[in-house]
């Protein structure tokens, strides 16, 4: 019955929660920040930290002259590459988020803004489809419709997947992560781990950390180190890859990292199902071109994309 209700809603596609596309060049879809009638462009500057509340980051300048107070809530806008236009994004938008000020960190050249997302409104597809979707694929105990549109909206800026390494004595974990970023021009860093990540006490009593940047085409060894959240990995020499030291923290990385960053942990702070890393980069290094990297978006970006004829190559 499933595979009929697919091929006469969705034709021929793959039905999953979460697309895994490579992007070599620029994110196509633009996300803007509307607060008290003024607005910026955040593409560049968001971050998804948490998934329960979903908690984004979003890191201004001390020169962005826009106002985030406690007692007030904003829209941010996810649209279609709309060339920095505001107007274009907001009449074309796939996702319109009410967020509200959760907690912040204050820098000398800037702020990191925590925003909790309230509500949610999507327009990739019809409310039929959606809603048709979400109750044939999706619905399970602790998934509501609500939910649902809110890790869609999250998921329709494209998050990309790194690789994280720790060290600690005799104790050594790998893993991916998409809930991360770095903020631009500032020389600091911002994760968003489970509490229930094993390595997550370690790292923080150890304020060290290293974020390596990976090609898509190890995809599958990437999703193989996924479990390594809730539990240890082997041995570094048991892994089916060949591994290198940083310079510094001499802490593995996978041999075809294209890059990495030895990160100091400076704070953290709750923010629900994840904490949040804010750390300061102490040494980084190019290890080799990039070809394009792994990202995650929702599958309803993934199909409007190809309902359009446009989108990122599914890997």
């Amino acid at each position: 019955m499933k595979s009929l209700f697919r091929k006469a809603v969705f034709g021929d596609i793959a039905i999953k929660e979460y697309s895994t596309v490579s992007i070599a060049g620029e994110i196509k879809e633009s996300v803007f920040l509307e607060t008290r009638g003024s607005v910026i462009d955040i593409s560049k500057i968001h971050w998804l930290l948490c998934l329960e509340p979903i908690v984004f980051g979003v890191w201004l300048n001390k020169a962005d002259v826009i106002s985030i107070g406690a007692a007030t809530t904003f829209r941010m806008y996810i649209a279609e590459s709309s060339g920095g236009d505001f107007k274009i994004a907001k009449g074309n938008a796939m996702a319109i988020i009410t967020v509200g000020y959760l907690d912040k960190i204050e820098e000398i050249d800037g702020t990191l803004y925590l925003l909790k997302l309230l509500k949610s409104k999507i327009y990739h597809v019809s409310f039929f489809r959606t809603f048709l979707l979400f109750f044939k694929y999706y619905k399970k105990p602790k998934l509501s419709f609500k939910k649902y549109k809110s890790l869609i909206a999250a998921y329709s800026y494209p998050r990309r997947v790194r690789i994280i390494s720790f060290q600690q004595g005799d104790y050594f974990n790998i893993f991916p992560m998409d809930l991360l970023g770095e903020i631009p021009h500032s020389g600091k860093y911002v994760f968003g781990l489970r509490h229930t990540n094993v390595a997550l006490p370690k790292i923080i009593e150890s304020k060290k950390i290293v974020v390596s940047e990976v090609p898509y085409i190890y995809k599958d060894t990437i999703y193989n180190l996924g479990k390594h959240h809730s539990s240890g990995p082997p041995s570094p020499g048991a892994l089916p890859f060949q591994l290198q030291q940083t310079e510094n923290f001499k802490f593995f990385i996978p041999e075809w990292a294209e890059s990495y960053k030895e990160i100091q942990i400076l704070k953290t702070k709750k923010l629900g199902t994840h904490i949040l890393l804010w750390g300061h980069i102490l040494h980084e290094k190019d290890l080799r071109g990039s070809t394009g990297n792994l990202y995650h978006i929702h599958f309803l970006l993934y199909y409007h994309q190809k309902l359009k004829g446009t989108g990122y190559p599914v890997v």
